[in-house]
């Protein structure tokens, strides 16, 4: 028996998981909150990653797992100092960058057919092109460029000449090709004017390095393809975050090309792809009418449930922030289907559960109509537990839907690709055959009897949608 930990540095907190390489079965748990210091200094990930790991929850440790957050972009000089604090994947002052490389290169289509994905304004990409515009100075000083979970797996194993990456997490940089499995320097030279180091890119077994002490340190990832890994999510599965906005991805055997920019061709964590779609709109959704009913999220649950498949009429588009899927970044949310017998509490309640379930709906639905089977979907974010999401989204989705028990699935993931690494070192792994962890525990929904009503629920919606949006899709 071996014992690994996986470490998830997520933009709020750093979440430790230390595991029995063998069952996975938790063994410890450490959590601190990032420090309430200035944004973006990475000093801060470290204090947190100390303070989740005092007390020994790392005793007997052979090997660590590193997931952090996403999009993040840190750029050092050439003796490998910090240029400026960390630009994180939550800064939006870069879309106006990433509106400017979508030309550059001539247009969404050619991005698509380059790295799998049309610039974002969370991307690194357009993180390089702010900084070449607004601070030429730290511009002109970049020598080398990482993303948080490289910079983090950099100083554990104490700042080494070689720096690394992941196929997943290098994916979501804007110049790497998850298709190709290649850097695009001449993408970075596009964004930022000149050419900077890059780090290499490890398979999803391979070790990153050694600790001085002789501790193994795995390849590390993005939260996003660690929570996957964590969850055991395999081809047929889809799985659904239910935030402020949404977001669908699901596992699949090639990178997707989408010349329309809807779904980004991520690499996952396991030498597969992970296409995902992200929709604008979820729970505000939920939370916005919820105010406008005087209650919170479980009294709109509860008011939903008194109402009926499709809300006597009732239709809530649900674009309050625009969209992405289908792409009306200047649309609203509508309502209509208003008639006296519908103008009650508990249809509007139901409508807002259908129209944002319906949404991501539609999100599932690009991936579908690229051949990604689905057959099982995994929803997460607090708002699952909702007796009304449990309700309804199985009928829409047209799929099974696990609820997981609340856990950080990027902890853990990180921590079975600690185990991974650790086993093909050992010889007890191949590098192509992850540990056989059981499989997540949660509970689940079936459709049943009520495929055919979720079946109308989405014509009215599509309908709807159709006629205030006509050729959206």
């Amino acid at each position: 028996m071996g014992i690994v930990a996986g470490l998830d540095s997520s933009a709020q907190s750093t979440q430790i998981v230390v595991c029995d390489t063998d069952t996975g079965a938790v063994l410890r748990q450490g959590y601190a909150p990032h420090p309430a210091t200035a944004e973006g200094d990475p000093q801060a990930w470290l204090m947190s990653l100390g303070d989740a790991a005092a007390g020994g929850v790392l005793e007997g440790v052979q090997a660590i797992g590193v997931s952090a957050q996403q999009n993040g972009l840190l750029v050092l000089d050439a003796g490998g100092v910090l240029v400026r604090p960390a630009l994180l994947g939550n800064d939006k002052r870069m879309q106006s960058c990433a509106t400017e490389l979508t030309d550059a290169l001539g247009g969404k289509a050619a991005w698509a057919q380059a790295v799998g994905s049309v610039p974002q304004a969370g991307q690194a990409l357009a993180k390089l092109r702010w900084l070449a515009r607004n601070e030429p100075e730290s511009a002109a000083r970049a020598a080398a460029l990482l993303q948080p979970h490289d910079w983090l797996v950099w100083q554990l194993l104490g700042r080494p000449l070689r720096r690394t990456t992941d196929r997943g997490d290098a994916s979501g940089t804007g110049f790497w090709s998850a298709a190709t499995g290649e850097w695009r320097p001449d993408l970075v030279e596009l964004a930022l004017g000149r050419q900077a180091a890059l780090p290499d890119v490890l398979g999803p077994a391979e070790p990153a390095g050694h600790t001085p002490e002789g501790l193994l340190i795995s390849a590390g990832t993005g939260e996003t393809m660690a929570a996957a890994f964590g969850l055991g999510v395999g081809p047929g599965d889809a799985v659904i975050s239910l935030g402020a906005s949404g977001s669908v991805f699901s596992v699949h055997h090639s990178a997707l090309e989408d010349p329309s920019g809807t779904i980004i061709s991520f690499a996952d964590a396991t030498g597969m792809h992970l296409p995902v779609v992200h929709t604008l709109n979820a729970v505000r959704v939920l939370r916005g009418t919820a105010e406008m009913l005087g209650t919170d999220l479980p009294g709109l649950s509860a008011l939903a449930l008194q109402s009926s498949p499709g809300s006597y009429g009732l239709v809530l588009l649900p674009y309050l922030e625009g969209e992405r899927t289908p792409q009306l970044p200047n649309a609203s949310g509508t309502l209509t289907g208003l008639r006296r017998e519908s103008m009650k509490p508990e249809h509007l309640a139901r409508a807002a559960f259908e129209g944002m379930l319906c949404g991501l709906t539609d999100a599932l639905d690009v991936l579908r109509s690229r051949g990604v089977e689905v057959r099982r979907v995994f929803l997460l974010g607090a708002a699952a537990e909702l007796p009304a999401v449990q309700a309804i989204a199985p009928s829409l989705f047209g799929a099974q839907v696990v609820v997981p028990q609340p856990m950080d699935y990027a902890a853990l993931g990180a921590a079975r690709q600690a185990a991974w690494s650790l086993g093909v070192q050992h010889g007890t792994l191949a590098p192509h055959t992850p540990p056989q962890w059981p499989s997540v525990t949660g509970q689940v929904f079936d459709p049943g009897e009520d495929l055919a009503a979720g079946q109308a629920v989405r014509q009215q919606y599509t309908a709807v949608r159709e006629q205030t949006h006509p050729g959206a899709f």
